[in-house]
């Protein structure tokens, strides 16, 4: 990924299902071209293959598991998001709790295939232990500011700086995005000056009245184009 960058996660939510999420996810790639900035999106695992399809920016998995591709039904191991069109994947989101060693072998799965990792942590806690495994990104999002009105930013900006301090301290390698609460230009702008290289957002955009222009406001706060 270019950093810095917006990533869409379109959870579940009705507005981003089948045919939606396609067009939601071109109103991100509009953004995108139009503007210069950095956005990839997070769509269902069943409309992945759809959107990575129909649009040029990158696209990421929800969740995938360690398994190995053949008998594994039900599963969704990581071959399945490459072949899909997938250059990453969200792993231990706080709606979507792994154990430490499912997160251990994704991410040196995801590495041996060329797939960006980006682990959500509840805590600064989590997030140093998480850096020890290696991932590409740590999304740091305390749970109860998800969805809410409220961005991490603002509620709870130590938890980030103290992430990022703990997180570089582990591993310099592991690049940091914050989310929860995250709706505005402002608040994204003040997640870089706190240290992150982006934003991990859901429903600031999908549930937005005009997803179109909150991705646009959302996208000034990643400053000028490279």
């Amino acid at each position: 990924m270019r950093t810095p960058f917006l990533l869409v996660n379109f959870k579940a939510y009705a507005e981003a299902l089948g045919p939606r999420s396609v067009e939601l996810a071109r109103s991100c790639a509009t953004v995108a071209e139009e503007t210069g900035r950095s956005l990839a999106v997070a769509p269902s695992a069943f409309d992945l293959a759809f959107v990575a399809k129909s649009v040029r920016i990158p696209v990421f998995a929800q969740h995938l598991d360690p398994a190995e591709a053949g008998k594994a039904t039900g599963w969704l191991p990581p071959e399945a998001a490459v072949a899909a069109g997938a250059v990453g994947t969200l792993v231990n989101h706080s709606e979507r709790k792994v154990a430490w060693e499912e997160m251990r072998d994704l991410i040196a799965r995801g590495r041996k295939l060329g797939l960006e990792v980006v682990v959500c942590a509840d805590d600064v806690a989590e997030a140093e232990t998480a850096a020890k495994l290696g991932p590409d990104y740590i999304a740091i999002e305390p749970p109860e500011l998800i969805g809410g009105t409220v961005s991490v930013t603002t509620a709870r900006p130590e938890i980030i700086t103290k992430s990022v301090r703990r997180i570089h301290g582990t591993n310099p390698n592991v690049q940091v995005l914050c989310g929860a609460g995250v709706k505005t230009g402002k608040d994204v702008a003040k997640a870089l000056e706190l240290g992150t290289v982006g934003v991990l957002l859901a429903s600031g955009v999908v549930k937005a009245k005009n997803p179109e222009k909150a991705l646009r406001d959302l996208a000034k706060g990643l400053g000028r184009a490279a």
